[in-house]
């Protein structure tokens, strides 16, 4: 790209975070009206979808994470579906299929019948319970952005988002996700219990007979606008640099860390610097600022690189986490 025109999309990049900024304040209180008391798992969610990703919630039954995306699906005024995963979910169940059709001439063809995949945002409940072959068929389209169908190639919408839950307890009939398709996900984002006064004030306000409904902030039209200004948000030397120390010393075979040398089987690759650059950027668009800072790397570390590490067996027998070694890594940073 000239460099004229680098400039002339950096001097505009002010004016459009301001005005972007006061719908991203609208989008955080209308979703914070449905959503009690989750505001970093709502944050890394809108992060995700800012910075063009997919996320994995991981959360035991009934914290929201269907209303979450309902909700999302509302305020963006994105096209959503749900699809409850089941040992016997097939692949076509989610991309669709071929059907043959007679016309009325007498003729026979074949039409495609489009799965519940072609939606703008796609609710994937409980992803680990279908099979391997089902799971790649939706991996492999989230990382494509198309399917492919008797050999004809089938776009997906734009935006096109996939917020995928896991169970972390009950693991009695499923499919662990393999390391390569975990990192197709952006972020994994575990949701916690809420705190006592939250769960009060969810038992007063979900169980009258009014509730409040949320209302369209943005459009998905809007939503692609912020994601190009999130890839064209300045990023400091200092910043990048420390992305690169994180991610680098977090691969047991060129890290200076003792935990990791001792407890980590492998390591993030670079995809993980590429998400967190773009997480990075998509936070400090949320909350109205021009460029990332180390603190905002801090803060992304672990949902970012925690589906991305695989600990040791001398790890589990020891009872050490990745949270506690992604701890460990950030101490420089801190």
């Amino acid at each position: 790209m000239p460099m004229k025109d680098i400039n002339t999309i950096e001097s505009k990049i002010p004016e459009q975070v301001e005005m972007l900024s006061e719908k991203l304040v609208a989008l955080k209180t209308a979703i914070g009206q449905q959503i009690f008391g989750q505001r970093t798992v709502v944050d890394h969610t809108l992060v995700t979808l800012l910075a063009g990703g997919h996320a994995l919630l991981v959360g035991v039954p009934g914290l929201a994470k269907t209303k979450l995306v309902e909700t999302l699906g509302i305020v963006l005024g994105m096209d959503d579906k749900r699809i409850q995963f089941t040992p016997d979910l097939m692949p076509a169940d989610i991309l669709g299929s071929e059907i043959l059709e007679t016309a009325e001439d007498g003729k026979r063809h074949f039409h495609f019948l489009k799965g519940p995949i072609f939606t703008q945002l796609l609710m994937a409940d409980e992803i680990n319970r279908a099979s391997p072959r089902t799971q790649s068929a939706l991996l492999q389209a989230m990382q494509e952005r198309f399917v492919t169908i008797a050999g004809v190639r089938h776009e997906l919408p734009a935006p096109f988002h996939v917020l995928a839950t896991q169970n972390p307890i009950e693991q009695e009939g499923t499919y662990p996700l393999p390391e390569a398709q975990l990192d197709r996900f952006l972020m994994q984002i575990d949701v916690p219990y809420p705190d006592k006064e939250t769960e009060r004030r969810i038992l007063i306000e979900t169980t009258g007979n009014q509730a409040s409904q949320p209302t369209q902030i943005l459009t998905p039209e809007e939503l692609v606008e912020a994601q190009k200004l999130v890839r064209n948000l300045p990023v400091s030397d200092q910043v990048i640099e420390a992305i690169l120390h994180l991610v680098r010393e977090a691969r047991p075979g060129e890290s200076q860390n003792e935990l990791v040398q001792q407890y980590v089987s492998w390591g993030p690759g670079p995809r993980a610097s590429q998400a967190l650059i773009l997480a990075a950027r998509a936070l400090a668009l949320l909350d109205g600022r021009l460029s990332p800072s180390i603190d905002d790397i801090i803060a992304l570390s672990r949902p970012v690189l925690k589906h991305r590490m695989a600990l040791s067996y001398s790890a589990r027998a020891e009872n050490i986490t990745v949270d506690q070694i992604i701890s460990s890594l950030l101490e420089p940073l801190e």
